[in-house]
């Protein structure tokens, strides 16, 4: 498993590629992205545009979030973060609401390398404190910031993950938005289920779920994806326990989470993006993959649960209830079988 966890690992390396290829055209703004990439390559349009779908919805389900809690005191949990730089980002442009905790939990490894970073960028340690408030250690993997903390762990020993988040000052009783992106796929069925079941137990307040991953597996397409990535040395482990949406949605309903629904990226893109900041994103490259596109989206989906507060009566304040992807949502075509002549399964950039 250990070879497995490096390859997995280099996934998030990856992922910092594409969104840097990304900022670079100017889909969106990341000032921070740079710092975790060794050498910039410019991704093709297809990669390029289905990145931004994915920054593009998990953004608009945060803001919903942030508008939901209405100035109470609130967190964000990512998991399986890897060199996320959302939070920088976000608390940039004023993005984070000062009644915010941002908590972030990845492998031991990972941590420690976003820590150097942090130590040779003075610009990462400004971004979340001023001088003194914030404190790197590279060694234990931990960056400790008055609104912000990353935590080490591993999710496959979730009683680890409770104790290191309950040390960092993690509350289990303030609303909290859960955010994991292309994560729970790379874990044993079991695995993640376990995750959605501790996540719904140990949250017990309000909580919301954002998941977004592979899916479908078993067309064509599919099943060239799940080649490609087993190639990588990195397999898509828990892809056949979720292999449908209805399945994404089962998950977190048997994991005590009181509702979840989870779409396709191709719907996802149309209903959760702004269209005025879609149509701008799509002029910036010529683009004439619209059958690749298509098959690509149908292949990820996003899943948004929610999960009221332990013991919350028929009356209790629901607000996190409204969070998720609404706006503008058509219904989720049925997943096809590859169209004719096209290949299947490009790399993942996740």
């Amino acid at each position: 498993m250990a070879g497995s966890d490096a390859a997995v690992q280099l996934t998030n390396d990856d992922a910092q590629v594409s969104k840097l290829s990304c900022v670079k055209k100017g889909y969106f703004k990341d000032d921070f992205v740079h710092f975790f990439v060794r050498r910039a390559q410019r991704r093709p349009p297809l990669i390029n545009r289905g990145y931004y779908a994915r920054y593009s919805c998990i953004r608009d389900l945060r803001e919903q979030f942030f508008d939901a809690c209405k100035g109470r005191k609130c967190q964000v949990l990512c998991l399986g973060a890897g060199f996320d730089t959302a939070y920088l980002q976000s608390k940039a442009e004023g993005g984070v609401p000062e009644t915010c905790e941002w908590f972030e939990v990845e492998f031991h490894a990972v941590c420690s390398r976003k820590c150097m970073a942090f130590e040779k960028h003075p610009e990462l340690k400004r971004a979340v404190g001023d001088d003194g408030q914030v404190a790197v250690d590279v060694d234990a993997g931990k960056i400790t910031a008055p609104h912000y903390r990353l935590v080490p762990g591993d999710l496959r020993r979730l009683e680890q993950v409770s104790q290191a988040l309950l040390a960092a000052g993690f509350d289990p009783a303030l609303p909290t938005l859960v955010v994991l992106e292309c994560v729970l796929v790379y874990l044993e069925p079991e695995e993640g289920d376990a995750v959605a079941r501790w996540a719904g137990s140990f949250l017990a307040g309000e909580a919301c779920c954002v998941v977004y991953e592979q899916v479908n597996p078993h067309d064509s397409f599919g099943k060239q994806m799940l080649l490609n990535l087993e190639a990588r040395g990195c397999p898509l482990r828990g892809i056949f326990g979720t292999p449908t949406l209805a399945a994404h949605e089962e998950r977190f309903l048997r994991g005590g989470w009181t509702k979840a629904r989870a779409t396709d990226m191709r719907a996802a893109y149309v209903g959760c993006t702004d269209p005025a900041d879609r149509l701008r994103a799509e002029r910036l490259e010529i683009f004439d993959e619209l059958e690749e596109w298509s098959l690509i989206q149908e292949h990820y989906c996003i899943t948004v649960a929610y999960k009221e507060p332990a013991g919350a009566g028929a009356d209790a304040a629901t607000a996190l209830s409204a969070v998720g992807l609404k706006r503008r949502l058509p219904q989720a075509p049925p997943f096809g079988g590859g169209l004719p002549g096209r290949p299947g399964g490009l790399p993942c950039a996740d």
